[in-house]
């Protein structure tokens, strides 16, 4: 009987998944297993750091940690899943459409930017969701000083209040200061649909990050739609007019939509509907995890959020599981009761939470403490070594 586990992505799921099956398989000595990867580049992306400076710089290579645990990788963009001959079609890096077979898939293909039907939102608005689009973004902020400073110039328009929105507001006044001088004044303008700053978050979580900011200049227009955006700027739905040479989008985030070609249910994000075992129904050779999968994360009912802090314990259950369905082992079904929430809050510092009720530990240089640990070493790839990276790969082994 073969054994092919194929993992379509090296995200922070994909890149978890391959690890932890092939820990179990090393566990019980199963040399028949064989875990493959299929990513456009051998590397990991590490996305939830994009709203920094040089983006370009965080990525991590992957192809020693993979070739030390004997992990294959193939190069190469996945463009549709045939179930029924488990197969997956891919464009390889030489443009030829070409197959790889599986006996267990794991979708681990991550998420997008979704863009809302707004006017000239494509052609004028940035945005920072992938590597190439983040990068595009720190060079355009790289040309301001070169433009003559004017309101416009010297103010950015951040579309969406959620994580991303105020992570990056909130750095953007430290992030232009050495660009336009510490003279000039800047406005960081945050549009949001929502009645309240942070909506989304506890009220206790809330009132600190409208502290911060106020502390740090940043604005926020609330109960606002835009509805459009030119090169002069925004125009909201009131006709009111925001004169901006920068405006980035972050609202709304859409599973890749290589889920779409199954037949199984989907929620309103587009992530597969999966069980305990992050099998998708209907589908029994087929796993998703990561922002590809709608799985609880308790017995409370909670359900997994589309962060790098789910994805990377779902990685880990998806690659037990499909390895310990080919072994005939008894699968993990995925629980992950611990949630914290770490907000960067620029200059100001940061904000650091517990639990689904958001109760606010730390605050300022103590949490941006945590936060530096969390983005610069946590969430990195384990060591090339392979008592180290199976450790941490075990899904019952203590993450947060």
């Amino acid at each position: 009987m073969s054994k092919n586990i194929l993992i379509v992505g090296s995200g922070f799921a994909g890149m978890w998944a391959a690890i932890s099956a092939a820990r179990l398989a090393d566990l019980h000595q199963d040399k028949e297993v064989t875990v493959t990867v299929l990513a456009p580049q051998p590397e990991l992306r590490v996305r939830p750091r994009f709203y920094e400076n040089n983006a370009a710089s965080f990525v991590s290579p992957l192809s020693l940690l993979f070739a030390e645990l004997g992990i294959k990788f193939i190069k190469g963009s996945a463009e549709r899943i045939d179930a029924n001959e488990k197969i997956v079609w891919y464009r390889d890096d030489r443009n030829t459409s070409t197959v790889a077979a599986y006996d267990k898939l794991i979708l681990a293909t991550g998420s997008h930017t979704q863009h809302a039907p707004v006017a000239g939102l494509k052609e004028h608005a940035f945005d920072i969701d992938q590597l190439e689009s983040a990068q595009i973004f720190d060079q355009h902020l790289a040309s301001l000083p070169l433009k003559p400073s004017s309101e416009a110039r010297n103010t950015v328009v951040i579309c969406g209040g959620g994580f991303t929105g105020i992570e990056l507001a909130t750095e953007l006044p430290s992030r232009l200061q050495p660009l336009l001088g510490k003279h000039t004044k800047t406005k960081i303008i945050v549009v949001d649909r929502g009645p309240v700053i942070g909506g989304r978050y506890s009220e206790e979580l809330r009132k600190v990050i409208a502290q911060a900011s106020e502390e740090l200049g940043v604005e926020w227009r609330l109960n606002t739609e835009i509805e459009a955006v030119d090169n002069t700027g925004v125009t909201l739905k009131d006709g009111s007019h925001i004169p901006a040479l920068t405006v980035v989008w972050t609202a709304g985030v859409q599973a890749n939509k290589l889920g779409a070609q199954l037949t199984a249910e989907r929620d309103g994000q587009g992530r597969l509907m999966v069980n305990d075992d992050l099998q998708v129904p209907g589908c029994p050779d087929i796993y998703a995890t990561g922002d590809m999968a709608h799985a609880r994360t308790d017995e409370a009912g909670n359900k997994a959020l589309m962060t790098c802090q789910h994805a990377i314990q779902l990685g880990k259950f998806a690659g037990n599981n499909a390895a310990a369905s080919v072994m005939n082992v008894a699968p993990l079904p995925y629980r992950q009761l611990n949630y914290v929430t770490c907000l960067d809050l620029g200059a100001w510092g940061a904000v650091y939470t517990e639990g689904w009720a958001q109760q606010v530990k730390s605050v300022r240089e103590e949490a941006k403490k945590i936060k530096i640990a969390i983005t610069n070493e946590l969430i990195y790839p384990p060591a090339a070594d392979r008592q180290v990276a199976f450790a941490a790969a075990d899904p019952l082994a203590k993450f947060v």
